[in-house]
């Protein structure tokens, strides 16, 4: 009894004094990206409010979020990735973790709307017009992605369900390839995240056609919401969100869940992100937990009610 007790007030100590050494928080797409942004502001705040060092890791792929799932569940490893994260266990043959059982929620950081962009030579100038090319010419255009667990593809595989239209698929290494494929025109279309588009469409680089959004995004008065382009069925919210291993203790999870919403409280980066467009979100780790096992099936099914394979 007294090793027992020995080893519980051992483990309370350890995290009572958490964080005492650095703190990995990975991210599971390439530099660059909107996770990766989002990752290393928390990360640069976060250091200075815990004294220790958190370091951002971009391990891009199955291969960072498998390296999470097995990491000792002591809150020293931590996740930062976006709602793709539900629909790797229906896209990949043999996922060597559960993005459910394996993982523990720890807070929803950010909603980000999200643009369908275009290259500026598409004959299609309104989503209108982009349907009807897609019905006039099948499996010609395709769709760009950072991913198979990206938020471009589900969004874009959403889209391509919801609108009945034949589109490809074109993966490519992270979001900066896939705006720079659609600003060459080797890819016809990519629902970006509006803090990585605006200057791209504010400089007529890219095309944007719709919004995501139930409203008007205030940096972009001009362009339409799906709804209001003719086509409201289509809906679809970009989460982002901390995740850490499974059985990762309640008590960390819950420190780390307050200080992270501290940290989007601050004035500095809330003015930052609200700039960008992107809506800061907080939540319990309980909530997050229910968002993640809710998407998981809700996007589970609309793929494999599509047919979609898994590769």
């Amino acid at each position: 009894m007294a090793a027992s007790c020995g080893i519980a007030s051992a483990q309370g100590s350890a995290q009572a004094d958490y964080p005492n050494q650095m703190v990995r928080m990975v991210v599971p797409f390439s530099a660059g990206s909107i996770t990766d942004g989002f990752a290393r502001i928390l990360a640069d705040k976060l250091t200075i409010v815990w004294k220790q060092q958190v370091i951002v890791e971009n391990r891009a792929g199955l291969a960072g979020t498998t390296g999470v799932a097995k990491s000792a569940p002591d809150g020293y490893t931590l996740m930062l990735t976006s709602n793709g994260h539900t629909v790797a266990a229906v896209l990949n043959k043999s996922v060597p973790f559960d993005p459910v059982r394996d993982f523990a929620g720890v807070t929803q950081v950010a909603s980000v709307p999200l643009v369908l962009i275009a290259p500026p030579d598409l004959p299609a100038k309104s989503l209108k017009e982009l349907i009807a090319l897609a019905k006039e010419k099948p499996g010609t255009l395709n769709f760009a992605s950072s991913g198979l667990a990206s938020t471009a593809y589900v969004s874009g595989e959403l889209f391509k369900q919801t609108a009945g239209i034949n589109i490809v698929h074109v993966p490519y290494k992270g979001a900066p390839e896939s705006l720079t494929g659609i600003m060459r025109s080797d890819s016809h279309m990519f629902f970006a995240g509006i803090n990585i588009a605006l200057d791209l469409i504010q400089s007529g680089k890219v095309q944007p056609l719709a919004v995501a959004t139930s409203k008007r995004i205030a940096t972009l008065p001009n362009v339409p919401t799906f709804a209001e382009a003719g086509m409201p069925e289509f809906a679809y919210d970009a989460w982002f969100g901390i995740m850490a291993p499974a059985n990762t203790p309640g008590a960390i999870l819950g420190k780390v869940s307050r200080d992270v919403a501290a940290v989007l409280q601050m004035p500095d980066v809330q003015k930052r992100l609200e700039s960008q467009g992107v809506v800061t979100v907080v939540s319990t780790p309980q909530a997050f937990d229910a968002l993640i096992r809710s998407d998981t099936e809700r996007f589970g099914k609309m793929l494999r009610d599509a047919g979609v394979a898994a590769n």
